[in-house]
């Protein structure tokens, strides 16, 4: 059982992040923003943490290499989210986002040289498969977005190193720490940035304070949290050049797929392509022979 504990961990995360996909446009359409989501977001957060410190009988893990560590995988993860806001609001989604969504290339050569991790030939085809599904699952209108800045590239290059670096750290940390210690420095660096998400929100806009702000935000935000938990078991007990691919394809079908039932849009075919691909990836990797993933500390 233990060898496909990965696999129900990484389901429940993409599950998760699946449907806050689909639903986190609700409080952002409503006036509530997306900076202030983040703010709601980090304090989430804090739920989960306490549940996971619970497991291990309150025994956080404080040495300086795990707070180092800690602290990077929360920094990279939730800086980048920060860094993908100006991201944004400098250039075009339909540019921004197909970059950002092959961080797992960064993850999966790190892992290969540094971690030693192999997979199948098997695997090797899901993995490619994923990482053509996933800017193809991406993929946005270039109709109503317009460059505004030459520093969304840069920017967009910095999201994607810094995600595919997380990745390959939390798999790494896995190795010699508890999952719930480092989730708890995840919780701990993203509230550390919430001064600077309130700083980059724009207070001279009207924000809607009411249900559909703050409240449903932390409704629809929580379930990024706890997928945000579940990742971490998923890289203790899994490769991460496999868990990195198959989360970054997985949890955009989903959300393609709960938006159709709400939204009633028809997703563009190169969306419906990605979801196909990304679907055969999933399989393919779903099967793939995990027992090589070194035991992490109990």
């Amino acid at each position: 059982m233990r060898v496909k504990l990965w696999l129900v961990y990484a389901i429940v995360t993409t599950t998760f992040w699946g449907v806050w996909g689909a639903l986190i446009e609700i409080p952002e359409k409503a006036g509530f923003p997306a900076t202030l989501g983040y703010t709601v977001w980090a304090l989430t957060m804090i739920p989960p943490a306490l549940v996971a410190l619970k497991i291990i009988n309150w025994k956080l893990e404080h040495d300086r290499r795990s707070i180092l560590l800690g602290l990077v995988i929360g920094f990279t993860g939730a800086g980048g989210q920060l860094i993908l806001f100006e991201t944004l609001r400098l250039g075009p989604a339909y540019l921004v986002f197909p970059i950002i969504s092959l961080s797992p290339v960064v993850t999966i050569l790190l892992s290969y040289f540094f971690l030693k991790e192999r997979a199948s030939a098997r695997g090797w085809v899901g993995i490619i498969l994923a990482l053509i599904a996933i800017p193809l699952l991406s993929y946005s209108s270039p109709e109503s977005s317009s460059t505004v800045s030459a520093w969304w590239a840069p920017l967009a290059l910095l999201v994607f190193l810094a995600w595919g670096f997380q990745a390959y750290v939390m798999r790494f940390a896995n190795q010699t720490m508890k999952a719930e210690s480092i989730f708890f420095y995840m919780m701990l660096t993203g509230i550390l940035l919430i001064p600077f998400a309130m700083m980059m929100t724009d207070f001279s806009q009207e924000i809607n304070w009411g249900f559909k702000g703050p409240y449903l935000t932390a409704m629809i935000q929580i379930l990024n949290a706890i997928g945000a938990l579940c990742i971490v078991y998923a890289f203790r007990y899994g490769k991460a050049m496999i868990v990195s691919p198959l989360t970054n394809a997985v949890a955009p079908v989903i959300t393609v797929i709960i938006s159709l039932s709400i939204y009633r849009v028809i997703p563009h075919p190169v969306i419906l392509t990605g979801m196909v691909i990304a679907l055969i990836a999933t399989f393919i990797m779903a099967i793939e022979d995990d027992e090589e993933a070194p035991e992490a500390k109990p």
